[in-house]
């Protein structure tokens, strides 16, 4: 084989909390497709169990594994903890990991609701990183890829909460890339994403929220999560770049 110098997935351990669904599985598709071995998690032992499945048929021969871990107990840190020791050193950590977006009136917002919108969108990423860090070699080949959301930086009527963690997010990266350095730490900003974040809603609200989509953005289309994975995968592989947000979003933040 000629000599791979742009492969630099290849060999390397990747964990993908959040990876049974949406970008956090496409995310896991790629890095599969890009020679890395794969560590599923999210709350769902059975869904770990059927996505490691679902992914060894469309990969054989590739290393995939998974264990459960759910972010929303308070026992947060210590489940985190857990994770991390049945998992043991990786290279690269992707937090994708989510729950029902808090989306409220101001009038509505009460401090357990702020709270309790705050613990997977904003406390496990941060545990994660403190946890996860000390299972990683201390150099700028490995990292950990965080996710936000374009409500950070373009307002949405009734998301003030959301927007706030998700603004929250740009700063914690930042930070965490210096107070972890030489371990890089980045952020993707997805925009509006064809994905099962929205399967609450009916079929007619969902293409009405598509098309609306697909109008106002530059790209004319709404986004998918195989397109934004490559965000990922670019953050993956620079060892050149740490603390910074890289948008996939249609163009919308142009508009």
């Amino acid at each position: 084989m000629s000599q791979q110098k742009y492969n630099k997935l290849a060999g390397k351990h990747v964990l993908i909390i959040g990876g049974t669904s949406g970008i956090g599985y496409c995310v896991a598709e790629a890095s599969l497709e890009s020679g890395a071995s794969v560590i599923i998690s999210s709350s769902s032992s059975s869904r770990v169990s059927s996505t490691i499945s679902k992914l060894e048929a469309s990969y054989p021969g590739s290393k995939v594994t998974g264990y459960s871990c759910d972010l929303s107990k308070p026992s947060l840190e210590q489940d985190i903890e857990q994770l991390f020791k049945s998992v043991g050193k990786v290279d690269h950590i992707v937090f994708t990991a989510g729950d029902k977006l808090a989306a409220m009136p101001v009038q509505e917002t009460t401090l357990e609701k702020i709270h309790a919108a705050g613990q997977i969108r904003f406390a496990a990423p941060l545990l994660v990183a403190k946890v996860g860090s000390r299972y990683m070699e201390k150099g700028p080949n490995s990292s950990i890829v965080l996710t936000t959301g374009s409500v950070a930086e373009h307002p949405i009527p009734n998301w003030s909460v959301v927007a706030g963690y998700g603004a929250a997010l740009h700063g914690m990266t930042r930070n965490l890339a210096i107070d972890l350095k030489p371990i890089r730490v980045n952020l993707v900003s997805p925009g509006g994403l064809k994905t099962e974040l929205w399967k609450d809603m009916s079929s007619e609200e969902q293409e009405k929220m598509y098309k609306d989509w697909a109008e106002r953005n530059p790209t004319g289309r709404a986004g998918t999560p195989e397109e934004v994975a490559e965000a990922y995968l670019y953050l993956l592989k620079d060892s050149n770049v740490t603390g910074r947000v890289v948008h996939s979003d249609s163009g919308a933040l142009l508009v």
